[in-house]
């Protein structure tokens, strides 16, 4: 599968960028980008990891790095969005998934859209992933970028990458949809299908 690689900011490509410093981009015709950590959260044998402050219209994008994530039980990762400052997460969620693999000794590969995975205003939590074996050297990376979450007027949008390490086996995925609500999104979860996230680090960060 080839997936073009995801852009979290409207940038004018035709401009002559100048790298600044490790999270900066300046031009000359649209500014700075810039991303600004957070939080960190980390976890040991963690049910959930919930972010429920600084998620506000201080920034246009919210973003979510996803590193080494390993699960107690072979099942995927997922989030949910609040609209009351985490006390419940249950937002509806419009969404679409697809994933592809390729085998360490090249005997398969494929790619399909998998329906079981997507939602139409369902309010479970949207996967992020496909599944993610209990290997001792099996994890989960990726990034979601989340959109305008204050925003009063209109749905919020989400897109998402992950890879991972899946029975021996290269696994890309690719999840995107919204929120469907007017309400602003003031909190995020994540947690495993089932099971817990044994280990693994989730960044947040702004970006304007």
């Amino acid at each position: 599968m080839a997936l073009s690689k995801i852009q979290p900011a409207s940038i004018d490509l035709t401009a002559n960028y100048a790298f600044t410093g490790t999270n900066s981009i300046t031009s000359a015709s649209s500014g700075t980008y810039e991303e600004k950590k957070l939080a960190t959260l980390t976890a040991s044998s963690s049910s959930t990891l919930s972010f429920t402050s600084s998620i506000d219209n201080t920034y246009n994008i919210y973003k979510f790095r996803f590193i080494n994530m390993h699960p107690s039980a072979y099942e995927e990762l997922g989030f949910q969005g609040s609209t009351d400052g985490g006390s419940n997460y249950n937002t509806q969620i419009t969404s679409t998934f697809f994933q592809d693999y390729h085998l360490e000794d090249n005997s398969g590969q494929g790619i399909s859209y998998l329906t079981g995975y997507d939602q139409a205003n369902g309010t479970n939590f949207q996967r992020l992933n496909y599944s993610t074996y209990t290997d001792n050297d099996s994890n989960l990376c990726g990034e979601l970028f989340i959109f305008d979450p204050s925003s009063t007027t209109f749905v919020k949008h989400f897109t998402a990458r992950t890879s991972e390490h899946i029975n021996n086996a290269a696994s890309d995925a690719y999840a995107a949809g919204y929120f469907n609500t007017t309400s602003a999104i003031n909190a995020i979860q994540f947690k495993m299908e089932s099971g817990t996230i044994d280990s693994g680090t989730i960044e947040m960060y702004g970006i304007n």
